[in-house]
């Protein structure tokens, strides 16, 4: 109200003064008409219940009905369907999940792990060569159809320079360690004080047991996101 007023006395139209605010003339009218800017009543203003409000005994009824032995570790739209299948209807979906909630009873339903936050991924920037490195084993069509060939391939984030490359015919952690130790000696890392941070996806040659306790010796495993 007061910049509305500052614009009067500067010259504004009202109109156009309460068009940049986002209010109306007449909310503008209403809120002064008294001689000062009232409160915001809205708070207190008098609101009828519907008519079609559930009723204490109502609600118990379908607090009850969600924490049935059957229906426990059911989300209401399953309660819902099922008791319209055998003929009931107590209550509308939206109208239980409102009563579970006023019940601080809307939570994770079941024996399934509730949903975690999970934090985001560790990033890596590198400055210089042969500090971060990421690999993946890439799937190449073999001699005849259904077989494979495997491609272990290891490239420097900065440089963007192949380190180390095999062509396997199976998929472990054994070999993807024994590449890396190969790729180490080529770069002449073995004096290195701090190991160089590895990075690579989930599959599970790069979580397997054996080659994070070999790779560990010559770099630091981390699957994480990357930025070059």
């Amino acid at each position: 109200m007061t910049l509305v007023q500052d614009a009067q006395r500067d010259g504004a139209r009202l109109a156009k003064a309460c068009q940049v605010m986002g209010i109306n003339v007449r909310t503008y009218y209403r809120w002064v008409a008294e001689g000062e800017v009232t409160a915001d009543r809205r708070p207190d203003a008098d609101r009828p219940e519907p008519a079609n409000k559930l009723s204490p005994e109502e609600r118990e009824a379908v607090v009850a009905l969600c924490n049935a032995p059957e229906y426990r570790s059911r989300p209401p739209a399953f309660i819902v369907a099922d008791q319209a299948d055998k003929g009931r209807y107590l209550a509308s979906e939206s109208t239980m999940y409102r009563v579970l909630h006023e019940y601080d009873q809307q939570h994770h339903r079941g024996r399934q792990q509730a949903p975690q936050r999970k934090r985001p991924p560790t990033t890596h920037q590198t400055t210089a060569p042969n500090r971060l490195w990421c690999w993946d084993i890439s799937w190449l069509p073999g001699p005849a159809r259904g077989t494979w060939w495997y491609l272990y391939l290891i490239m420097d984030v900065f440089s963007r320079k192949i380190v180390g490359h095999e062509v396997y015919e199976t998929e472990t952690g054994e070999l993807a360690a024994e590449l890396i130790q190969k790729a180490c000696w080529r770069e002449h890392l073995t004096d290195r004080h701090k190991p160089l941070i590895l990075h690579s996806d989930n599959g599970s040659p790069m979580k397997a047991a054996t080659f994070l306790e070999s790779s560990t010796t010559w770099a630091s495993p981390r699957r994480t996101a990357v930025h070059g």
